[in-house]
């Protein structure tokens, strides 16, 4: 084989990663393998677990049910106050790339086997969680597919970095996300590594396919101006049906590698929702 056919690009995000034959991509999820990109985590799960639908979050889809969260590993973004580092991006993250010992390994059928087992306990079906999953989309797809032949639920827990024709692959099985919408500016989704236009193309797409919540983590000094959230939440109820939109607004903690300034004052957490319910009626407070 040429060395031209073993390279690939992944267009699964903005990045666009150029891979040789055998290297991991940015994310650390995808890896170029016989000239073709593909899920090198697809199946190896890092944690799973029973959880109230309200953790996601989810407030207004299904609520006092639990579901059954699964995640890989590897991330598109580089958020320094990432919560989930130790799957998502740290050096310990990337390691589990090439190592098989620290993982789990789930079929699609096992994951929607085990999810209709926990059906007696309340279960209504799989969240995919924790890591980025888009970046693992085909494992989503296959799983989801599965879940729904059981007459259960799929939740997507992401960060909307993803290209259109991604969103279009999983929508026909997806009945709810909870999507992080990180800040409101070019310049915090630069500080996060990520991609505001693309996130806003996501979200715009994706509320017209299934029930959407959002989350906006509130960094001190970051993307805690009334300002950025009343263009925020303006945004928002432009959308379809987009005053409906649940908006949670979560309190930040110092950690990983942002543990240079306090939490998040609990009283600004309130101040901003009240700013966010002059345009938006479901508005959550988080973490206070």
């Amino acid at each position: 084989m040429n060395e031209w056919q073993t390279m690939a690009v992944c267009n699964v995000c903005f990045r666009k990663c150029r891979l040789d034959e055998g290297q991991i991509g940015f994310c650390g999820g995808r890896v170029c393998s016989d000239g073709h990109v593909r899920a090198i985590n697809y199946g190896r799960v890092t944690a799973l677990a029973l959880d109230p639908i309200e953790k996601k979050p989810l407030a207004r889809f299904y609520p006092g049910s639990m579901i059954l969260s699964v995640g890989s590993f590897g991330c598109n973004l580089r958020c320094p106050f990432c919560q989930n580092h130790e799957i998502s991006w740290s050096e310990e993250a990337l390691q589990l790339a090439g190592r098989d010992d620290r993982l789990s390994y789930l079929t699609p059928e096992q994951l929607a086997e085990t999810a209709a087992y926990y059906r007696n306990q309340g279960n209504i079906g799989v969240a995919f969680t924790y890591n980025e999953p888009l970046i693992g989309y085909e494992f989503v797809r296959d799983t989801a597919r599965l879940v729904h032949e059981q007459g259960m639920k799929n939740v997507l827990v992401t960060n909307g970095t993803a290209d259109l024709w991604v969103l279009e692959e999983l929508a026909p099985y997806i009945d709810a996300m909870n999507i992080d919408l990180k800040g409101f500016s070019d310049s915090y989704y630069h500080m996060v590594g990520g991609n505001f236009a693309m996130t806003k193309a996501f979200i715009r797409q994706a509320a017209q396919y299934c029930h959407v919540e959002l989350t906006c983590l509130i960094v001190p000094g970051e993307n805690d101006s009334e300002e950025d959230m009343r263009r925020m939440c303006i945004w928002i109820a432009g959308l379809e049906d987009g005053r409906k939109i649940p908006l949670h607004i979560t309190r930040f903690f110092p950690q990983f590698h942002m543990t240079d300034r306090r939490a998040t004052d609990v009283r600004l957490i309130y101040h901003l929702a009240d700013v966010a319910r002059e345009t938006l009626d479901y508005v959550y407070t988080g973490n206070c």
